[in-house]
């Protein structure tokens, strides 16, 4: 009788999803001083799971911008992709992971900027009108900014008023996946 190929390898790959996922929805909502057992406590898992996946805050957060830029690059890759969509994309990140900035900050200047140059990368594939990357990425770090407010429908709306204002059409609001 043989056992099956390594079958904690599904449960482990799962649950680290499960914290990613659950990370990023504590993050939006209590900020990155969130407790990390509160990630633990959402992803249904124990705090011995989390740390063996994620030894620190620096690590779960690095894993929830990774996975914010995994989509933006999924979404570009799309035989339709423009621009637009990409941006929807960014914003539904800005909006629902409200950390997203403060994560950056503090994922230190060599992990946020290999994940910026993923996002420029993405940005250089696309049909930009008459903007340059530069002014892409320039609209996006202005956006961000100015992306707050108690819920994420006043979040949309402030996000929607910002690009307005600089006169960039985004695309649907949605996670891209």
């Amino acid at each position: 009788m043989t056992s099956p190929a390594n079958p904690t390898r599904s449960d482990a790959v799962r649950n680290r999803d499960l914290l990613v996922a659950a990370a990023r929805e504590i993050l939006a909502e209590q900020g990155l001083d969130a407790p990390m057992s509160a990630v633990a406590k959402r992803a249904g898992v124990g705090q011995g799971t989390l740390y063996r996946h994620f030894p620190d805050r620096l690590t779960l957060a690095t894993a929830v911008l990774e996975e914010n830029v995994r989509d933006i690059e999924q979404v570009a890759t799309r035989p339709d992709a423009t621009l637009a969509d990409v941006l929807g994309v960014v914003t539904w990140q800005m909006i629902h992971s409200t950390a997203f900035v403060g994560i950056v900050r503090l994922s230190g200047e060599e992990i946020s900027q290999g994940l910026a140059d993923r996002v420029r990368t993405v940005i250089d594939g696309l049909p930009n009108g008459s903007r340059t990357t530069d002014d892409i990425m320039l609209a996006l770090a202005m956006v961000s900014g100015g992306v707050h407010g108690p819920t994420p429908e006043a979040r949309e709306a402030a996000a929607r008023r910002a690009w307005a204002l600089l006169g960039i059409e985004i695309g649907p609001v949605t996670p891209g996946r």
